[in-house]
């Protein structure tokens, strides 16, 4: 399958788009929690540029692929701190929205709210929200996985 677009963004969009990722990085988050936060965001919405990013985030951030390699099945293995099952109960929640799923129940938000400060919650929401952002463009556009932006 073909890309749709290869034509270059509009500057004040990429710009608009560091300063969203800058206020994520600024939250304290640790970058292999976000990857994982990114990688399995991505891997709900069938995004395989995302899928192929943030693995290749997470290698780079010192992600084992063990990890990797089982975040589809977080909850059926012990490979996950209760700190970052939470930030995945969270990202699924928010990322599965369709078919009248509850989204983020108050235990949800209570588990990651008794993880992570303000600042970090901010983050964790943010960058939830721009892989689901970025996930919907690929898969419109048609973007293939194994590119580099």
């Amino acid at each position: 399958m073909e890309a749709r677009v290869n034509g270059t963004p509009n500057p004040d969009m990429i710009t608009g788009i560091r300063h969203l990722y800058k206020a994520i990085h600024a939250g304290g988050v640790d970058q292999r929690l976000l990857s994982l936060v990114h990688l399995r965001t991505s891997q709900i919405n069938g995004c395989s540029p995302c899928v192929f990013a943030s693995v290749a985030a997470a290698r780079k951030a010192g992600e084992t692929d063990e990890r990797l390699h089982h975040v589809a099945a977080w909850r059926e293995t012990p490979f996950y701190t209760e700190e970052e099952r939470a930030a995945l109960a969270l990202t699924e929640a928010a990322t599965r929205l369709q078919d009248g799923a509850p989204g983020v129940t108050d235990e949800i938000w209570d588990a990651a709210a008794g993880h992570f400060g303000e600042e970090q919650l901010n983050a964790i929401i943010l960058e939830i929200a721009m892989t689901n952002f970025f996930n919907r463009i690929n898969r419109a556009i048609r973007e293939q996985a194994g590119k580099t932006w």
